[in-house]
């Protein structure tokens, strides 16, 4: 029976854990894959490093090149991360005929035309699991398991850094600044947290889901972003004295051909489903037009729960099941015909609003005037009464309102943020009911 032989480029906190379950649990993959998966290089920068004991230094190599060259490795497993050299990395493999398993989303939604071309044209496959959520299994249940259904939405709690930051803010009363250090102290959060709390690295991860989804290939510029990096924990309160919980969302709209994409906060009813999900989870809630609302959740990163997504395409592909499944999708075809991308702008929401005004007569109906103007109702309102009673002062002034176009309620920002007595700019958020 021949082995699968595998070769890692990149051996950190997954690639340990990749390691150590090939290693370690043989006979289990051995028994699951109908072969032995073989590991035969650890491809790395500084072959020095301290690294886990169970990894044999005889496996550590910084030459690529033996990789390509070698006929008995039939895989390679890109955990680099970037895409510059991944990239690199990824299409020399698929040129000298080997297969690929990659947890890199980034790579996947820059240059996933590229890559899947290439494997394409050097009939090899590239399997993806872990490059969305970790451990949870969301690219086979949408490429695969969904296959009947068309996906009309995706939403997605995809960062559990930030997850976790919102959590320790709304559940403990810590500052942003508090909950981020605790994140990084328990190794939930980069040394440079930026990809996570800017939203780019669950815009990454959601376009990815959204070519599996809606066949659809998106720009990551066309992808509108907000963060947590500047989130008040004063919205947070507000938003439990409104019965609800702010999460940072990856979400996609199917409406009549076109697709709207964004990840920004958003307020959840606190017993939704995805207002659960606490600490470093992941959760994605698919809407298929025919199984109607899924969800699935679990670990969205660290070692074990990415390695075991990496080693669950390995095992796939050393039956023959990822290759079979790979040419059925035609994933990132270049002449794929999907849906167009829908401006946010057309998005109907509701919203949450808080503004800094003057504690003065007659400013809640300006503010009122303003959105009637554009169409705008007023479902409800909170404005507390001032702590200090010797003066004037500035209050928060929270407002919800009815449905709405995205555009048009811009449009009334713009103009409430110049109205004499407040303080702009004011502070907004959609409201997903």
């Amino acid at each position: 029976m021949d082995a699968l032989g595998i070769a890692l480029i990149g051996c950190g906190t997954v690639g340990t854990g990749v390691a150590k379950i090939l290693l370690e649990r043989g006979e289990r993959m051995l028994s699951r894959a109908g072969r032995p998966l073989e590991l035969r290089r650890i491809v790395v920068r500084d072959p020095v490093r301290p690294r886990d004991p169970a990894i044999p230094t005889t496996l550590i190599t910084t030459d690529f090149s033996t990789v390509l060259s070698d006929p008995n490795v039939h895989v390679v497993v890109e955990l680099v991360g970037g895409t510059q050299k991944a990239r690199q990395f990824v299409l020399e493999s698929l040129h000298a005929g080997k297969h690929v398993v990659t947890a890199n989303k980034a790579l996947l939604a820059e240059h996933g035309t590229e890559v899947f071309e290439a494997a394409r044209q050097n009939e090899r496959t590239v399997a993806f699991e872990a490059s969305v959520a970790g451990g949870v299994p969301i690219i086979a249940a949408i490429g695969q398991s969904l296959a009947a259904n068309q996906v009309t939405s995706i939403q997605g709690i995809l960062n559990g850094t930030s997850n976790f930051i919102l959590t320790a803010m709304a559940d403990k009363g810590q500052s942003y600044a508090d909950a981020l250090a605790e994140a990084q102290r328990l190794g939930y959060a980069e040394a440079d947290p930026t990809l996570d709390v800017d939203g780019s690295d669950a815009a990454h991860k959601l376009g990815v889901l959204a070519r599996l989804g809606f066949g659809i290939d998106v720009p990551m510029a066309s992808i509108e972003r907000i963060g947590i990096d500047r989130i008040d924990a004063t919205d947070l309160k507000f938003a439990q004295e409104l019965g609800y919980v702010i999460k940072l969302l990856a979400e996609a709209w199917l409406n009549q051909g076109q697709v709207a994409m964004h990840v920004a906060p958003v307020l959840l009813r606190r017993n939704s489903m995805l207002a659960q999900v606490r600490g470093a989870y992941n959760a994605i809630q698919v809407m298929g037009d025919v199984v109607g609302e899924t969800l699935y959740m679990g670990p969205g990163a660290g070692m074990m729960p990415t390695a075991s997504s990496v080693v669950a395409d390995l095992i796939d592909l050393a039956v023959g099941r990822a290759q079979r499944t790979f040419q059925q999708l035609r994933l990132w075809e270049a002449s794929a015909q999907g849906f167009s991308l829908r401006s946010n702008d057309t998005v109907t929401s509701r919203f949450y609003l808080r503004l800094q005004v003057d504690d003065r007569p007659g400013m809640l109906a300006e503010v009122a005037r303003v959105l009637a103007s554009h169409q705008i109702s007023i479902a409800s309102v909170i404005q507390h009464e001032p702590r200090d009673t010797t003066g004037a002062q500035s209050v928060p002034l929270v407002i919800m309102t009815h449905a709405a176009p995205t555009g048009g309620f811009r449009r009334a920002l713009d103009t409430i943020n110049q109205l004499p007595g407040v303080h702009a700019p004011c502070v907004w958020y959609s409201v997903a009911d």
